[in-house]
């Protein structure tokens, strides 16, 4: 179960979908980062971004997954939203959303982690870069960290100085976005930059390899390793 909340960003709403253990706590938090399915119209549609976050929880964490498209109508295109989106915006959503996680009673602020398929694995580096209190970042599978999104924003990529808590990524090695090549300078950038991170590729798995309402891009195999490993991960990090 889960209980949408509102906050306000720039004097617009958005959406928090919020997700949490049995018990009182206080518990450890994540922000998820949500990825753009085919006809994406808002949160309570994407199945796969509402039964993973159900399932962090499940595992002890309060999970909040903010509609970062809401500067935009729902029934809009998506081309429309890609196209238009923009780095600033994401990091005062992404901000709004860590305070109001952060403020709930049955959260211990100072264990509070990001996580972000695809779309959402580039947010969730982007939160990292703009946010000195993650104790956590995971991405998986976030492509076009070397673009620039929005006027006046640098690449995200050239922002991993600013990370300042340990990254996990996950990787598919047919992945074309991001490339293994992408991949490799991901790696090194944090490298440069003094990061500790921890890198998993799969053989055989391509882009949204854990999306399993996509029999395309699922590779079961992989997304349970995943899983596995995200979780020891986030164990390390946030308890």
């Amino acid at each position: 179960m889960h209980e949408i909340h509102r906050v306000t960003v720039q004097d617009n709403p958005m959406e928090v979908f919020i997700f949490a253990p049995e018990g009182q706590g206080p518990f450890p938090g994540i922000v998820l980062a949500q990825h753009i399915p085919v006809g994406h119209t808002g949160v309570e549609n994407d199945v796969f971004t509402l039964k993973t976050a159900a399932r962090y929880a499940e595992n002890g964490y309060v999970v909040a997954v903010p509609f970062i498209f809401h500067w935009w109508p729902k029934e809009s295109d998506i081309q429309i939203k890609r196209d238009e989106f923009r780095d600033d915006w994401t990091a005062e959503d992404l901000k709004a959303t860590f305070d109001y996680l952060a403020a709930l009673e049955n959260v211990d602020s100072e264990r509070i982690g990001i996580v972000g398929h695809c779309w959402g694995g580039r947010v969730a580096w982007l939160g990292a870069c703009h946010n000195s209190s993650y104790k956590a970042c995971v991405m998986f599978y976030g492509g076009r960290i070397k673009n620039r999104m929005g006027p006046g924003t640098p690449p995200a990529i050239e922002l991993a100085g600013n990370i300042t808590c340990p990254v996990a990524g996950f990787f598919g090695n047919e992945d074309q976005n991001p490339s293994p090549k992408d991949v490799e300078d991901l790696d090194a950038v944090l490298t440069a930059a003094g990061v500790k991170h921890v890198f998993h590729c799969y053989d055989g798995a391509g882009h949204g390899f854990q999306s399993f309402a996509n029999e395309q891009r699922y590779h079961p195999e992989a997304s349970e390793d995943a899983w596995v490993k995200v979780l020891a991960f986030l164990g390390e990090t946030l308890r």
